[in-house]
């Protein structure tokens, strides 16, 4: 078993417990989004280094990234008027090159789901583009609700090092931009 195979089943073993521990701190709708983005900062971690203690490393990284979104959710709540003038003008110079980098990182994403394995591919893309829950699949797929996480989890981990491996899958930093929840990559 690789180290890259155990931090995915650390994962799946700990969710709930990533997920108890983020939705103290965020609201409901943004705690799946947060720990799955947390396996995937994880995942890109590894790439680098050795994470001796993943499940310490996958709680905290998930914690960080709950209070950044916090934090940021705040900062934007507390932007005065005198921004929100200024706000329009801002947007009209970049909206064309915002829109055409959404939309190849949507190319990417989809060239990402389509390296996965047919069974895993349907379950991913219920789950991240169509919103589904894990009971909800499990019904209609007719697979235990652990396979769905799994296949979930695997699907997250398949994309984000296809998109770590793909020049074009990469970000300006140079490393992938996969959010999961919303099918979309940014």
């Amino acid at each position: 078993m690789t180290t890259k195979s155990t931090l995915a089943d650390t994962f799946v073993k700990y969710r709930t417990r990533l997920m108890r521990a983020v939705s103290a701190i965020v609201n409901p709708d943004d705690i799946e989004d947060i720990v799955q983005e947390a396996f995937i900062k994880s995942y890109e971690a590894q790439l680098n280094q050795e994470i001796r203690f993943e499940r310490t490393y996958m709680l905290k990284t998930a914690r960080n990234l709950a209070l950044n979104h916090v934090s940021k959710a705040s900062s934007q709540l507390n932007q005065s008027m005198e921004d929100m003038d200024h706000l329009p003008q801002e947007l009209v110079g970049h909206s064309l090159e915002k829109n055409v980098e959404s939309k190849e990182r949507f190319i990417h994403f989809c060239r990402a789901t389509d390296t996965l394995s047919p069974d895993v591919k349907r379950v991913f893309l219920l789950k991240k583009v169509y919103g589904m829950s894990q009971r909800d699949i499990a019904e209609l797929v007719g697979i235990s609700e652990s396979t769905v996480e799994k296949h979930v989890a695997k699907g997250l981990m398949l994309c984000a090092r296809y998109l770590a491996d793909t020049p074009q899958g990469a970000g300006k930093s140079g490393q992938p931009d996969f959010k999961s929840g919303t099918g979309h990559t940014q």
